[in-house]
């Protein structure tokens, strides 16, 4: 999957400098060109993916939302990145995920957050 996303964002224009992520979620460190706005980029991700998934993974969906966040530390990013399986025995996607919002003053009502 990773590799496939890396793919997609080269046939578009994008880099992806780091993907990898768990059975529930995706983590790119991606740069988007100005002319493709960041809700584009990842409906190409997405719908790009979705049937070579769809092929792979029975009943296979992307969740409907996604975060987004600007990176200035790139290298540490890429670490995080590939690290992910045994940054997650440490703490959960969801706890991170509010932590990152609760960092960047990001608004969010909980009930819409997950699903």
């Amino acid at each position: 999957m990773w590799a496939y996303l890396a793919g997609i964002s080269i046939n578009h224009d994008m880099r992806a400098f780091a993907a990898n992520g768990t059975d529930s979620h995706v983590h790119i460190l991606l740069r988007v060109p100005p002319a493709i706005v960041l809700s584009k980029a990842v409906m190409l991700l997405k719908a790009n993916s979705s049937k070579w998934m769809s092929e792979k993974v029975r009943d296979f969906v992307w969740q409907e939302g996604y975060g987004a966040f600007s990176a200035s530390n790139l290298n540490a990013v890429v670490r995080y990145i590939q690290n992910q399986l045994v940054h997650r025995r440490k703490t959960s996607f969801e706890d991170e995920f509010r932590a990152l919002l609760r960092k960047h003053r990001v608004e969010y009502d909980p009930k819409f957050l997950f699903g």
